[in-house]
Order: structure tokens, then sequence, then C-alpha cells
């Protein structure tokens, strides 16, 4: 138990921080990022007072956990719901979306979702309704690639 008493400096602690905030790219899951936030907090507080070591491991130990716990319980989710992708077909029929351009076959063009869908914003659609660009249409059922679309509810010709 002797490291226990290893006299760390302020700066350790920041550079400590900034290193695991820096190996969120390496591991992309946004939990490496409040752990280095927590060093780089419990640096600043160092900075300001003096603590033992072992006091500094459990100021870092709480932070990261409570940076965790917030970010699993109140952001994380909300984040999820911004975006659709990996839903399954049946989550994506009834999605609207709007005709960004006609193809050179009739009811062939592309769409564009507000949020991306399936894991992209731009889809290629069919429809067997006359469309123009600007038209928010409606998914029916996706066929290979492309979708099945339909005009949106007060979008008739």
């Amino acid at each position: 138990m002797e490291w226990l008493n290893t006299n760390i400096a302020y700066w350790h602690w920041m550079v400590f921080g900034m290193l695991l905030v820096a190996s969120e790219i390496f591991i992309p899951s946004f939990v490496m990022i409040w752990f280095g936030a927590s060093a780089i907090a419990v640096g600043l507080i160092l900075a300001a007072i003096e603590m033992p070591f072992s006091v500094q491991l459990l100021v870092w130990l709480i932070m990261s956990v409570i940076d965790l716990a917030v970010w699993f319980k109140f952001v994380h989710p909300k984040m999820k719901n911004k975006t659709l992708s990996g839903m399954s077909r049946e989550q994506v029929v009834g999605q609207e979306a709007m005709v960004i351009k006609l193809g050179s076959e009739f009811g062939h063009g592309t769409l564009r979702f507000s949020i991306p869908v399936l894991g992209s914003d731009e889809w290629e659609f069919i429809c067997r309704d006359p469309v123009s660009v600007g038209d928010r249409v409606a998914v029916e059922d996706v066929s290979g690639n492309s979708l099945i679309v339909k005009l949106a509810l007060g979008q008739a010709h």
C-alpha cells in the first residue's frame, strides 16, 4: 500500500485525462471520454487544494461513476432516438420523406429523410403515383435497395 502515498501533481491527472479522452478515437463508445473528463476534473481540483493520492483516486472513481451514470441514464438514450438506423422493415413503413430528385423512369427517383433511416438519409424510391421534387411521400414497403412509396396525406396532385 506504499504506492497510495505516491506524490502525483495536478498536471499528471490532466495528461492522464487527455490521454483517456484521446483514446476515445480508438474505443468509440463515449465511455473513455468520461473517465478522461473525471481525471481532468481531479487535476483541476488538485491544482486548487492538496489531497493524498488515495483521496484523488477515490474522487476520480466517484466522478467517473457519476459521469457514466448520467451519460447512460439521460444522454445516451436520447441520442439513440435521433437515428433510425438498424430499424426493421416494419419500422420503416409509414416514415415520411421528401422527393429531392426524379429519375429517368416514371415513378422512380431519390428521396431524403429528415433523419437517417436504416443508416442513410437518401434512398432510391419507386412510386405508382406521379410525384414532383419537393413532394412528401410515405414509405409503403421495401424492395431490395429501393423504397416503395406513395404520396403522403395532403400531397394529392
